[in-house]
């Protein structure tokens, strides 16, 4: 097969590369970059202690820049509460955010967890180590994990899909929004807007949640209604296996990703749009989802399926397979990220000889990269193996190959000196302010600062146009900071004005 064949030719031309450097004068050649490719891992609060604490995500972020990953995709919708202060879940359910002491699933703490703007906290520390940022709306049209009585599932009963005996526990342990209901789709739309609004986010991403609940799922009051109306009166088949009760089911499905991809786009044009939907045809028979469609339309910017094999034996096949689905319409095989399984449910971890054939395999066949789930595999199991597989202090990091060269470039610090916070020769761009209180960072109010004169609630910005590069001094109250710095804000590159519905 062809892409047997390709590793050992690159493997060739590497060593005649090599080759040929080494017979240089010393100092005659630098080593090739690296090729651009997603180097990225989940981050979630499930599992792990990574983004536990202020402190934890600062130490997180860094080492995973140190390690060679170039993406991160944090969690930020699930179990019925985003993870951010929303308005949109709060004009739903009377809270914010995940409030405090609650717990969301059987594997939290049983202590008192202070709500958080973990968006912010991720968001900030990310990109102050040049990390691009993918919002990732785990929980999609999930409200609850079966054992959980939040808020949503209490508040919108009429909002939950059930199956033909009435039950709205699915198969797979959670309570399912209907994906059909027009409400629930819009304030899955509405949330994922508010966030494009209010944060620098880089991208956003769906799981394997933007799905039909089950194929056992469909039969409340809702979509039955639907269905009649589109069937002349004729109710669901009994037998949720039924090819066209499935299909119907996928082109709903589809109909809802058009219409989310649209928005995105009209919102923010360069938002990174991905999905990580499960392999098909597995996910299409179990889930009605029909994501191969989606690519050859050329709806997402990226597909991530999760191929979590922990042999390479049983991942080759499974991607391979995968590849094969992106080869018509607009889907292009380079769009195609692997979600790679480091550790899950079994005791060990993937042998790290296997992970390592899955990543050459996935170069060797032209795809765009690879997700890591998740980061307990990355920090705590093959830190140190990643790293060299990376090679990243021979060829430095890899930037994605859907951002420029220098989109995240990390923070600059500044310095207190005659009352005011300096920092000379700052290159030209749209800057944000974050101060550092001790604990955690945080945005200053009004902190979008330009190399040009602004006026903000606590700070004053000046340019030296003497200085080529602009040079940006701050001034203002500094009183309980610790540390300030500059971040680079890419909002106004992406971004058209948009205002979140109140």
């Amino acid at each position: 097969m062809r892409h047997r064949a390709q590793p050992a030719v690159k493997n060739l031309l590497y060593a005649l590369l090599g080759a040929a450097l080494a017979a240089l004068p010393s100092g005659a050649a630098s080593p090739p970059p690296a090729a651009p490719e997603v180097r990225g891992t989940w981050l979630t609060t499930t599992a792990n202690d990574h983004i536990a604490s202020p402190a934890r995500t600062a130490e997180t972020m860094r080492r995973l820049r140190e390690i060679g990953l170039n993406s991160v995709y944090v969690e930020t919708w699930k179990n019925g509460y985003t993870q951010y202060p929303s308005r949109v879940l709060e004009d739903l359910i009377g809270v914010d955010r995940r409030p405090d002491l609650a717990k969301q699933d059987p594997s939290d703490p049983d202590k008192p967890m202070p709500a958080r703007d973990l968006l912010e906290e991720t968001l900030i520390e990310a990109h102050r180590n040049g990390l691009a940022y993918i919002a990732w709306f785990e929980y999609g049209f999930m409200a609850a994990h079966k054992d959980t009585d939040n808020h949503l599932r209490k508040i919108r009963p009429d909002w939950l899909s059930r199956d033909i005996e009435g039950n709205e526990i699915a198969p797979n342990g959670f309570v399912w929004l209907n994906p059909l209901h027009p409400e629930t789709r819009r304030f899955l739309l509405d949330i994922v807007l508010e966030a494009v609004d209010l944060y620098d986010l880089d991208g956003v991403q769906l799981d394997d949640r933007i799905v039909w609940p089950y194929v056992t799922m469909g039969y409340d009051d809702y979509t039955v209604a639907v269905y009649r109306n589109e069937h002349g009166g004729a109710a669901p088949p009994e037998d949720h296996t039924d090819p066209d009760w499935i299909a119907w089911r996928s082109e709903k499905i589809t109909d809802y990703a058009r219409q989310f991809v649209a928005e995105l786009r009209e919102a923010r044009p360069g938002l990174i749009v991905s999905v990580s939907p499960a392999p098909y045809p597995w996910v299409y028979e179990n889930y009605c989802l029909n994501w191969p469609l989606w690519a050859e339309e050329g709806l997402w910017d990226e597909y991530i399926p999760q191929c979590y094999r922990y042999s390479f034996e049983a991942f080759e096949p499974t991607w391979i397979s995968q590849t094969e689905l992106m080869t018509s319409g607009e889907a292009r095989v380079s769009q195609l990220i692997a979600g790679v399984l480091t550790t899950g449910s079994r005791p060990d971890p993937v042998p790290w000889a296997d992970l390592e054939r899955k990543i050459d395999l996935v170069r060797s066949t032209g795809g765009g990269g690879h997700v890591w789930w998740f980061s307990r595999g990355v920090l705590d199991e093959y830190p140190d193996e990643i790293t060299e597989l990376y090679g990243v202090s021979e060829l430095g990091p890899a930037r994605r190959p859907d951002l420029p060269r220098g989109w995240r470039r990390p923070s600059i610090a500044m310095v207190f000196e005659d009352g005011r916070w300096t920092t000379p020769r700052v290159p030209e761009a749209r800057y944000r302010v974050i101060v550092h209180d001790g604990e955690k960072w945080s945005y200053l109010p009004d902190g979008v600062l330009k190399t040009e004169p602004v006026t903000g609630n606590m700070l004053r910005a000046s340019v030296d146009p003497a200085s080529v590069d602009a040079s940006l001094r701050v001034e203002g109250e500094a009183r309980g900071w610790r540390t300030v710095e500059l971040l680079i804000d890419r909002r106004e590159d992406t971004l058209r004005p948009r205002r979140v519905r109140r």
